[in-house]
């Protein structure tokens, strides 16, 4: 016998039932979508590595520690499976040209590679759903994609999820304040963890961000990025929060808040849980106005979230908010192989007019006994059976039977004419 092989550890088959909730959540984003003018776009899997190393920056956690690169084969080109996608958005509208008739909104959604330890909402392969808006420029567009993301979660029914917000400033004040950060970090060099220490001349923005309880009061002590920022950047902060308040949404104002990759300025912001854990971000953006620069294209703001599909699954599933999978509107039980003939065409007709039709399938034995087809159309989920017996065929008919709702605890069958499926078809569908 040959060896058992299974899925790499962190990357997992997403199978019946629970492919139905997957289902729901993209159908319910992509309408999102729809309703804010965000149209799709759809970038490859693998990436040059140098738009990562040059996008995230060469000392961020994901570009050091996480990236799956390998070199290929046939020509020596140095490649990535891309652990985020905003970088290969921006890079497929440098190489198109997408914003030579001005800006564009465009949402994507798959998976996304990081070689890490999988726990709970994390994994080695992930999918992550985006939205981003290139080329525009004001703070209103920023708080746009802020209540898109508070319109899903009332979509989606889930509670308890607060908003963050900061200002990253822009890269002169950033500088100025990096470099009084480093100050105050060699002052309390003694308090620093490993990786505190190898970032602190790299990446000192990302020790604020630390987890470490053992940091956590020097941190808090650590100066406040705000303090140097500028009228420009003040003004573009203090009117998203304007309009924030405009709209009564709650947000918190944490100083503390960065994000892991070298492309982001001005406004940033997370949507915050405590039920998931120490994973507790499940939406997580801002802006980026330096990126297409970055990567070789011309000047243009930007600014975008992405949420872990798998985190907003599993806070649906703590909170009770997912939904039963979808059943078929009927099961035909078909009692003798010899009725497949008149059987299939009729399923075939209430299938174009909208009606989700199971059909029982047979096997080397025969089709099985009529019990036994029940009890599967039951189990199937199904409202109604129409079963293709010998003596409703004979009379051109198909008998009905209600398997859920108030009819079901009916006895009989009620008959229909095969010949007039466009008339009484329909009437099955589920509404």
């Amino acid at each position: 016998m040959a060896e058992k092989l299974s899925a790499v550890k962190g990357m997992n088959d997403i199978a019946p039932p629970v492919s139905a909730h997957w289902e729901w959540l993209e159908d319910t984003l992509r309408s999102l979508m729809r309703c804010y003018g965000y149209r799709n776009v759809r970038t490859p899997i693998v990436e040059p590595t140098a738009l990562f190393v040059r996008g995230l920056g060469e000392v961020t956690d994901i570009v050091e520690k996480e990236m799956y690169s390998f070199e290929d084969r046939l020509n020596g080109e140095q490649l990535t499976l891309r652990p985020e996608n905003t970088a290969g958005v921006v890079r497929a509208a440098v190489e198109h040209s997408m914003l030579y008739d001005g800006g564009k909104r465009l949402y994507y959604m798959g998976p996304m590679f990081r070689h890490e330890r999988p726990q709970r909402g994390r994994y080695r392969q992930f999918h992550q759903f985006g939205a981003e808006a290139l080329g525009f420029a004001g703070p209103d567009v920023d708080v746009e994609l802020i209540v898109m993301a508070c319109d899903l979660w009332t979509h989606l029914g889930l509670e308890g999820i607060e908003l963050e917000i900061n200002s990253l400033g822009q890269p002169a004040e950033r500088l100025a304040h990096r470099q009084a950060l480093i100050s105050y970090l060699e002052e309390h060099a003694d308090l620093l963890d490993e990786d505190a220490r190898r970032r602190l001349h790299s990446n000192p923005l990302r020790i604020l961000d630390t987890k470490n309880p053992a940091m956590q009061a020097m941190v808090n002590g650590a100066p406040h990025l705000m303090a140097f920022l500028g009228a420009e950047s003040l003004d573009h902060f203090n009117r998203l929060r304007a309009l924030l308040d405009a709209q009564g949404i709650a947000y918190r104002i944490n100083p503390r808040l960065v994000r892991g990759m070298d492309y982001y300025n001005l406004s940033v912001f997370e949507f915050v849980t405590t039920q998931l854990g120490s994973q507790g971000t499940v939406c997580a953006g801002g802006r980026y106005d330096g990126l297409f620069e970055q990567i070789g294209g011309k000047p243009a703001p930007a600014v975008g979230w992405a949420l872990g599909m798998e985190r907003i699954l599993e806070l649906l599933k703590e909170q009770g908010k997912l939904p039963e999978p979808a059943a078929p509107d009927a099961y035909a039980v078909i009692p003798d192989a010899a009725a497949l003939s008149v059987a299939m065409p009729l399923l075939r007709q209430l299938r174009a007019h909208g009606v989700s039709v199971a059909m029982h399938a047979g096997g080397a034995e025969g089709m099985g006994s009529m019990k036994s087809q029940f009890k599967k159309a039951d189990a199937s989920g199904a409202r109604y059976a129409l079963v293709f017996g010998a003596q409703e065929l004979e009379q051109s008919m198909v008998a009905l039977k209600f398997l859920r709702g108030d009819r079901a605890a009916e006895t009989g069958q009620q008959l229909r004419p095969l010949a007039e499926v466009a008339a009484w078809g329909p009437g099955l569908r589920s509404t």
